[in-house]
């Protein structure tokens, strides 16, 4: 790797895997470092760019941050933290026009996202001249992987996938995660707590099956990494990832960046009151029993409460917690995306609303 260039890190997984717990707890061990974060979410919400720009970075939890260029936003620490819905080039324009300012690029891709367009897109003249790929980190669900499964229910998203006649343009689970692990300098199993020792013999024999043997593998809980661990690689993986063949390969010419994977899944993102605490979580999980749900993410509003819920769903686990209290002046509003296939918006809406309390949404004070 050249001195001058900027070195990125470039954190992939299937959803719920538990790359913004990850990134994260890397954020809060920055202690000076300048830290980019590119946050590429699939869907019109960005409920992780929120997450990470919400924790607390600072020594003081109420860190403030200061949009300078739109969706460019200034963390207390000083850090960065960008988001990206589609265009992945003119932001890392402008994080080079900042270079100076930087030590290093955190990018953390949607859950949906195949590694390999975005490693190649480190080959463009703009960026190649300032920025390397110190590494890709795959992070993989420990039990979902021990459990021979990517998805609470394969079956049926399998039998969707073979009805389905765009094939090449639909890919299985299965695919996404070997691809996933294909363009991999480093794994890691999260949810380690959660192993015993057959589980976590089982994820290691799936692992070295797919990924070369000089590929290491860190087992952790609850995202708990050093930044040691993850950062100074050196793998400068744009140089080698033309080597690397996936499933989706015939997908993308001359490196150009989209998401394919993205092109038949549905996701749709829900604004509602305030609501109900155990009606909202008995509707959400009803929904992602009936319906193919891949993921349900957000921010939710109860009645009475001070503090922000967030709520995630994973195929059938369903987790909340509190994260921070409301801000002064800011709407109390219930935010969900769901990321499914042959999801019914008008449906989901529905249902989601009947967990509303008929109280006067107001700004907290």
């Amino acid at each position: 790797m050249q001195l001058n260039k900027i070195p990125a890190t470039i954190v992939t997984g299937f959803l719920g895997s538990g790359k913004t717990t990850l990134l994260s707890n890397v954020l809060k061990q920055a202690k000076g470092k300048r830290i980019a974060v590119i946050v590429n979410e699939f869907g019109a919400l960005d409920i992780d760019a929120e997450l990470l720009r919400s924790c607390p970075l600072a020594c003081d939890e109420t860190a403030t941050l200061a949009e300078s260029k739109k969706g460019i936003y200034e963390l207390a620490n000083g850090c960065i933290c960008c988001t990206v819905e589609e265009e992945f080039l003119p932001v890392m324009e402008q994080l080079v026009e900042r270079r100076n300012e930087i030590d290093h690029i955190l990018i953390e891709t949607s859950g949906l996202a195949l590694p390999k367009p975005l490693v190649q897109a480190f080959n463009w003249p703009e960026i190649k001249q300032y920025c390397t790929v110190d590494s890709v980190i795959t992070v993989i669900d420990g039990p979902a992987v021990a459990a021979g499964r990517f998805a609470d229910d394969t079956d049926k998203v399998q039998q969707q996938r073979l009805a389905d006649e765009s094939l090449d343009h639909n890919p299985s689970l299965q695919e996404l995660l070997d691809d996933q692990l294909s363009a991999a300098d480093l794994v890691i199993v999260s949810k380690n707590d959660l192993l015993d020792d057959k589980q976590r013999e089982e994820v290691r024999q799936c692992v070295e099956a797919k990924v070369p043997e000089a590929v290491k593998t860190a087992y952790i809980s609850h995202g708990n990494v050093t930044i040691d661990l993850l950062m100074g690689i050196e793998a400068a993986t744009e140089e080698r990832i033309c080597d690397v063949h996936t499933h989706h390969d015939h997908h993308h010419d001359h490196g150009e960046y989209h998401d394919h994977a993205h092109d038949h899944f549905d996701a749709y993102v829900m604004a509602l009151g305030e609501v109900d605490n155990e009606k909202i979580q008995m509707v959400v999980t009803q929904l992602i029993n009936s319906l193919t749900v891949y993921r349900v993410k957000g921010f939710v509003a109860i009645p009475d409460k001070p503090m922000r819920q967030v709520l995630q769903a994973v195929g059938k686990r369903l987790d909340v917690h509190f994260d921070r209290l409301w801000a002064k002046g800011e709407l109390r509003q219930t935010q969900l995306v769901f990321i499914g296939k042959n999801l019914n918006k008008e449906y989901l809406v529905r249902a989601l609303k009947t967990a509303e309390v008929a109280v006067e949404t107001e700004p907290t004070t």
